[in-house]
C-alpha cells in the first residue's frame, strides 16, 4: 500500500511543485474510488490533446498498466507497479531506455504518474509473512486514479466536439452542393441577378475553410453560407412565382433533359456533325436570344483564351471576339461554322463558346463538328452557356471540399 508521506526522487532528479501536487491529489482519493484500468486508458487516449501528452507517452502508460495485476484500479489493490527498465522497454515495443525515461518524465509532469523511489533507486516490493505486498517502490498510478473523473469528462467533451464537427461538415457539404446547383439553374434559366458576384462570394466562403477545420472555425462560415443559400433560393422563388407554369408538361420535361449541364458540356460530335456538315433546315428558332454572361466570369472560367488576345490579354468583349477568331483558325474550325454560330448565338456568345472549346480542346475530337452541334442545339433552344461555364469554374477549383 502507498504511504501517506511525501516522497522525493532518487539521485540528481530534483523535486518539483508538479510532483508535490500529484502526491497531494493522490492522498485525497476516497477509499471506495476505483476504475477499470483499460476503460480509463481509452478515455486517456481520447483526452490526449488536452493533457498535452504524446502517443509514445501513452504507449509507456499502456505498458505500466499491463504490470498492474488487477483490472480494477483501487487503493485496496495497491497502486504501485515496479517493473525493471528492461521489462518496461519490452512491453513498450522495444522503446530505447533514454526515450523511455523521457516519456515517463512527461507522464509525471502531466500529473498522471508519480515516482515512489526506494533508498537506492531500485524498483521492488517487500512482502509480509502472509505473502502480501507490504511496501513497494516504483511508479504510482494513484494520480491517474485520482483524475479518473476529470479524464473521462475530457474524453466525453472531445467526443461531443467530434460529433458536432461531423454534423457541421455534413451540413456544409449539403449547403455547398445546394448553392452550386441553384446557381446553375439560375444561369441556365436566365434569372435576373448579379450571379457573378454571388458565385464569387460563394467561392470565397468555400475556400476560407482551413485545411484542419474545427467546429469553432466552420460554424460562422456555415451560417453565412446558409444565408447565401436562402438569398439564392428567394431569387429563384420570385422567378418561379412570376413564371407562367401552365405550359405543356412534355415540353417542360424535354427542356429539363436538354438543360443537363453534363450532356451539353461533355457531348462529343457524332459523325454527321463533323467539320463541313450542314445544320438542319427544319430546326425551330429559339423564342428568345441566348443570355449573355459577364466578361469577368467568362475569363475566370476560360483563362487560356487570354493568350490569344491582343498583347496576350483580354480587357473587353472586342478583345475576346478577336481572340476567338484566332482560336478558330488554331483549332481548324471552318469560317462557315463560326459564322453560323455568330448568327445563331450572337458574336459575344459565339466567342465565349470558342473559349470553352479551347479549354476542353484535349477532350474534343473535332472542334468544328462540336461547334456545329452546339449551334444546332442553340437554334432549337436546347443549349445554354450557364452550365458550361459553371462546370469549367468547378474544374478550376471553384468548389473545393473541407479538410478532414
Amino acid at each position: 500500500m502507498q504511504g501517506g508521506n511525501v516522497t522525493t526522487p532518487f539521485g540528481r532528479r530534483s523535486m518539483t511543485l508538479g510532483m508535490l501536487a500529484s502526491q497531494y491529489m493522490s492522498r485525497d482519493i476516497a477509499p471506495e474510488t476505483s476504475a477499470d484500468k483499460w476503460k480509463l486508458f481509452r478515455a486517456l487516449c481520447e483526452a490526449k490533446p488536452r493533457l498535452g501528452i504524446s502517443e509514445r507517452a501513452l504507449s509507456v502508460m499502456n505498458a505500466l498498466l499491463s504490470f498492474y495485476p488487477e483490472t480494477t484500479l483501487s487503493e485496496e489493490n495497491g497502486l504501485i507497479v515496479f517493473p525493471s527498465n528492461m521489462q518496461l522497454s519490452l512491453r513498450a515495443h522495444g522503446m530505447a531506455e533514454a526515450t523511455l525515461r523521457r516519456h515517463i518524465a512527461a507522464l509525471v509532469d502531466a500529473g498522471l504518474l508519480s515516482r515512489r523511489d526506494s533508498p537506492n533507486g531500485k524498483r521492488y516490493a517487500r512482502k509480509d509473512g502472509a505473502g502480501s505486498i507490504d511496501e513497494a517502490y516504483g511508479f504510482s498510478l494513484a494520480p491517474l486514479l485520482s483524475r479518473a473523473r476529470e479524464i473521462e469528462q475530457m474524453a466525453a467533451e472531445i467526443e461531443m466536439e467530434r460529433l458536432r464537427l461531423r454534423r457541421l461538415r455534413e451540413r456544409f457539404t449539403i449547403c455547398r452542393r445546394d448553392i452550386g446547383k441553384l446557381i446553375e439553374v439560375a444561369l441556365d434559366q436566365g434569372v435576373r441577378g448579379d450571379w457573378q458576384a454571388i458565385h464569387e462570394h460563394y467561392r470565397s466562403l468555400v475556400v476560407s475553410i482551413p485545411r484542419v477545420a474545427t467546429a469553432t472555425a466552420i460554424a460562422p462560415i456555415l451560417e453565412e453560407l446558409e444565408m447565401l443559400r436562402e438569398e439564392v433560393s428567394n431569387l429563384l422563388e420570385m422567378r418561379v412565382k412570376s413564371q407562367n407554369l401552365s405550359g405543356n408538361p412534355d415540353q417542360t420535361e424535354r427542356h429539363k433533359q436538354n438543360s443537363n449541364p453534363e450532356s451539353s458540356y461533355e457531348l462529343e460530335p457524332s459523325s454527321r456533325n463533323e467539320l463541313g456538315a450542314k445544320p438542319s433546315k427544319t430546326a425551330v428558332p429559339p423564342s428568345e436570344p441566348m443570355k449573355a454572361f459577364p466578361l469577368g466570369m467568362v475569363m475566370q472560367a476560360c483563362p487560356t483564351i487570354a493568350d490569344y488576345g491582343p498583347g496576350g490579354t483580354i480587357g473587353s468583349w472586342r478583345d475576346l471576339m478577336q481572340a476567338a477568331v484566332v482560336v478558330r483558325t488554331t483549332l481548324a474550325v471552318s469560317p462557315s461554322a463560326y459564322e453560323d454560330a455568330c448568327e445563331t448565338m450572337g458574336p459575344e456568345n459565339a466567342a465565349v463558346v470558342m473559349a470553352c472549346i479551347l479549354e476542353r480542346a484535349g477532350h474534343i475530337n473535332s472542334a468544328g463538328g462540336y461547334l456545329r452541334d452546339l449551334t444546332a442545339r442553340a437554334r432549337r433552344g436546347e443549349f445554354s452557356l450557364g452550365p458550361v461555364l459553371m462546370a469549367l469554374l468547378r474544374s478550376r477549383g471553384g468548389d473545393h471540399r473541407i479538410a478532414s
